[in-house]
């Protein structure tokens, strides 16, 4: 892939995009580690950093790693705080491929492909008005409301209860609209 790899606006002089790290060389294909990668983008560094350890994929050990690093980077390099950063971006590009060869039937060679990559992270501090969208749009969802397993069974056990009464009330009226009977 070719260009930026950020939603750069900021390829300005003088502003920064965020705190990078970078593993170079991690012998895994980048497409395994582009599926956790798209777990990971645009949480919360905490958020992340939990979600990555309940991942039980292998690239998920070497990506919270890095993780761990971006957050060093950010708070002894640019001395941020690493409770307000967040994943800005992360991606995951093709390393060199190592070439094997396994010997075959009659002489021949089948080639085996060891695939590298090279994983990039990229965290920031989220802007207020970062924020204040991120937050209007978790009131929207309804992700601010917190309900507890009880009051939802019980909420659940009031509608399946409501439609039996509604039932039995049809069923005392034997009549149709027309008067007649059933």
């Amino acid at each position: 892939m070719t260009g930026p790899k950020l939603n750069e606006a900021t390829n300005k002089v003088g502003v920064s995009s965020g705190t990078r790290a970078k593993a170079m060389n991690v012998r895994m294909s980048a497409s395994k580690i582009r599926v956790v990668l798209n777990h990971v983008r645009g949480l919360q560094v905490q958020e992340a950093d939990s979600l990555l350890s309940l991942i039980q994929r292998d690239s998920a050990h070497d990506i919270r790693k890095l993780l761990a690093s971006a957050v060093a980077n950010a708070v002894n390099n640019d001395s941020k705080v690493a409770e307000d950063l967040y994943v800005k971006a992360c991606f995951a590009d093709e390393g060199p491929t190592l070439k094997r060869f396994r010997p075959r039937a009659k002489g021949r060679a089948a080639q085996i492909l060891k695939r590298t990559s090279h994983i990039t992270i990229v965290v920031d501090t989220m802007t207020d008005k970062m924020l204040a969208i991120r937050e209007q749009s978790a009131e929207a969802k309804g992700g601010t409301k917190v309900v507890s397993r009880s009051a939802r069974v019980a909420a659940s056990r009031a509608r399946a209860a409501k439609p039996d009464a509604d039932d039995s009330q049809d069923s005392t009226d034997s009549t149709n609209e027309s008067g007649e009977e059933n």
